[in-house]
């Protein structure tokens, strides 16, 4: 008999098939997020993949950018959400699943099909607000506009889901960010993430690398300079970039970088919200939301006095470690094959499958620089290496690295085989002999004539019948 748990998962299937025609697509999860089941028109968005390779697997696996898990561990409802999937625009439903006692034990998702009439108006509303804000994005500069989101930060680990979980919390509050990470790991990724989900999005998203910016014009990039502040200077004032970010988000990059004199005039802006121009007396106030990074230890820093603790404090509000490549179990084959596809649009060519043997050796490897790396041994490969698939060769190749090949026993030398065989030979004719009555059934046993079992115990020197090596001959033989 099913449990409550189960029964009420079978409901909520049952009420998801009933309604088959009104939904696009539909899945079911249980207590840990893993999937229950999909409806037919799930499983087509999703490639047609078959239902019984996707039963039981974590739902980030299969969806990477599902919020079921987010529904399953909050109990907090979702009734309302537009997404996009391909070229489909579709309204989703997100509702939790409650025991008779009120415990979570799954959730379940369901996607409105746009032909219901009474949903046309909702879908054609998003279509235009959509094409607004198109537009209105593309009216900014390319290079002050966020490129990521963060359904493209993929991977399904643990440690990855709670990167998921900060960026969309930060997204929603105006709180500094300090993202904290190994280079490669996906930082300004991330920055721009949060960003794009933030109440800023249509502001400039505005990016400075601390460490590539020479010492004596750090002060002028992040405030700006007067007309005429020193020789050479032009007659018009120059904008820092904290006036080009204004209202929007300003990106620090290895903040770690930051001279000492330069850091107490940052936490100034920072508490005052307002910026004083090389070279002028006037300050300028600024709105400006902070997002830091470093790959380097901020708090030991701290404590050896290279970096100023209050500023770290004001930085270091809601932190974000972006975890390395090596402590993502299960990510590498997923980030693999979607650098892979990507690969293959950006060069006009098909995609290439990765061979079991060539995940085995990408998850083998150690990844000193972490997704930048995997991207760039990707591409390498569809540069330098031909083929219908990514193969081992191709990997180690693109790692520099030597695979051995599988081993193989020696095979014995002629005389040796021949050896062999005639003790096997000898053995068996001897139980046989040993085994029946007379040497006619022994023959048979062995699928032998009797002149040819005569011949070959004579070659290896056996003389008995029925009772061994030793009875008498066999009447009649």
């Amino acid at each position: 008999m099913p449990t409550d748990a189960q029964a009420r998962l079978l409901a909520a299937r049952s009420l998801l098939e009933m309604v088959e025609e009104m939904i696009d697509g539909a899945t079911i999860v249980d207590e840990r997020a893993r999937v229950v089941w999909f409806n037919p028109g799930q499983l087509a968005l999703l490639g047609g993949v078959a239902l019984r390779d996707v039963v039981g697997q974590e739902i980030e696996r299969v969806i990477p950018h599902s919020r079921l898990r987010e529904v399953v561990e909050t109990g907090r409802p979702q009734p309302l959400d537009v997404i996009q999937y391909g070229d489909k625009t579709l309204l989703v439903t997100r509702l939790p699943l409650r025991s008779e006692a009120g415990e979570i034990i799954g959730a379940f998702a369901f996607a409105l099909k746009n032909s219901i009439p009474h949903l046309r108006p909702i879908a054609e509303r998003v279509h235009h607000l959509q094409a607004r804000l198109a537009r209105m994005e593309q009216a900014l500069s390319t290079t002050r506009s966020h490129r990521y989101t963060s359904e493209q930060i993929l991977g399904a680990s643990p440690a990855m889901r709670e990167v998921g979980r900060l960026l969309r919390r930060a997204g929603e509050v105006r709180s500094p960010v300090l993202l904290l990470g190994e280079t490669g790991t996906g930082k300004e990724m991330a920055a721009h993430a949060i960003h794009a989900a933030s109440a800023r999005v249509n502001r400039p998203f505005v990016a400075i690398n601390v460490a590539a910016v020479p010492e004596n014009l750090l002060e002028a990039e992040f405030f700006g300079v007067a007309p005429g502040a020193f020789t050479g200077a032009a007659r018009q004032p120059r904008p820092g970039k904290f006036q080009i970010a204004h209202e929007g988000t300003l990106f620090l990059d290895e903040i770690g970088d930051m001279p000492l004199t330069l850091q107490a005039k940052l936490l100034r802006a920072l508490q005052e919200g307002e910026v004083e121009p090389v070279g002028s007396n006037q300050l300028a106030r600024v709105d400006v939301r902070i997002i830091a990074a470093t790959s380097r230890p901020l708090a030991k820093m701290v404590e050896e006095g290279r970096f100023r603790q209050d500023l770290y404090y004001r930085l270091n509000v809601l932190s974000v470690r972006l975890p390395p490549l090596r402590e993502r179990e299960g990510d590498i084959g997923l980030l693999a094959s979607k650098f892979s596809e990507r690969t293959a649009r950006a060069h006009g060519v098909v995609r290439r499958p990765i061979t079991p043997q060539a995940q085995s050796l990408l998850e083998r490897h150690s990844w000193p620089g972490n997704v930048r790396e995997l991207a760039n041994v990707i591409e390498q490969i569809y540069v330098r290496a031909e083929g219908a698939s990514i193969a081992a060769g191709d990997v180690a190749d693109a790692l520099g690295i030597t695979v051995e090949p599988p081993r193989h026993e020696p095979a014995p030398p002629a005389s040796r085989l021949a050896e062999a065989l005639a003790a096997l030979e000898k053995s068996m004719i001897a139980q046989t002999l040993g085994r029946c009555d007379t040497r006619e059934s022994a023959a048979r046993s062995l699928g032998l004539s009797r002149s040819n079992l005569y011949a070959k115990m004579q070659r290896h020197g056996l003389t008995g019948t029925g009772g061994g090596q030793g009875g008498a001959d066999a009447p009649g033989l």
